[in-house]
């Protein structure tokens, strides 16, 4: 595998952007639902907030903060030390 194609993959499957895509899923759920189901009772129990609207909102905020930071201080593999010639196991026959 090329090093470009790990790095992507390495990118993708990098725990803050997993989390950043789950947060923004959630989110975009729960705006859509503060804007739709939104009620006058349902905002009275929550006293005059609404809450789903609200929380998605944050949870849009928290994943956009999730990229930035990943696409800020991306994660890089540790790299082997280079071997020597003499560093290599002797071969047997």
């Amino acid at each position: 595998m090329s090093e470009k194609a790990s790095s992507a993959a390495a990118s993708l499957f990098d725990l803050r952007t997993v989390i950043a895509i789950l947060f923004a899923f959630y989110g975009v759920v729960l705006t859509v639902m503060g804007f739709v189901t939104a009620t006058p009772e349902n905002t009275a129990k929550s006293g005059g907030l609404n809450l789903n609207l609200w929380t998605g909102i944050g949870m849009l905020i928290l994943a956009a903060i999730f990229i930035v930071w990943a696409r800020m201080k991306p994660l890089h593999p540790p790299q082997a030390p280079p071997r020597d010639a003499d560093d290599r196991p002797p071969m047997h026959h």
